[in-house]
């Protein structure tokens, strides 16, 4: 996993938004038993040492067009573990809040939200490896009949593949 401090992006808006305290055992627990999935243990210890917020590399190569680019998909947040902030798993704006609200398909755990203000998200994608196996990250694309595409096989490898803007600017 990266290095915190050069991971985040320490804005007042992440940190009142999206950060966090750190998260029990009992919490982590808790929420996975209402998702109804198991989190990747990556994402996990990710949130132990910063649980949410704004990464400072917010661009994540796409393999096909989306509404937000010919080439990648900018990453806005990244939900923490809990219930408290609105930007957090098991928030009042958290996964099932975009599947309640959105109509987005239930494939598992929406974690990242993008810039488009809920037309895109981010999520942990069950559909194949079980709500205990390991998801893959997907972007769901609201705007393109939640069209789904595979971003990376894991957390851990969403997390390397995140790119600063000004590597996609022309």
């Amino acid at each position: 996993m990266p290095p915190t401090d050069t991971f985040w992006d320490d804005s007042d808006y992440a940190l009142e938004s999206y950060v966090g305290d750190v998260p029990s055992d009992a919490l982590i627990a808790s929420v996975e038993a209402e998702l109804g999935y198991r989190l990747p243990a990556s994402y996990v210890a990710l949130m132990r040492t910063h649980n949410g917020g704004i990464p400072r590399n917010s661009c994540c190569p796409a393999p096909a067009a989306t509404t937000w680019a010919e080439d990648h998909v900018a990453v806005h947040g990244i939900m923490g573990i809990g219930r408290e902030l609105d930007h957090s798993l098991a928030g009042p704006t958290g996964s099932r809040f975009w599947m309640d609200e959105w109509q987005y398909p239930a494939i598992g755990v929406y974690f990242a939200d993008c810039p488009s203000a809920g037309h895109d998200m981010i999520a942990f994608d069950y559909r194949t490896c079980g709500p205990d196996g390991e998801p893959q990250v997907v972007h769901v694309d609201q705007e393109r009949d939640y069209r789904i595409t595979v971003l990376a096989p894991d957390f851990a490898t969403f997390i390397q593949a995140l790119r600063p803007d000004e590597d996609y600017e022309d």
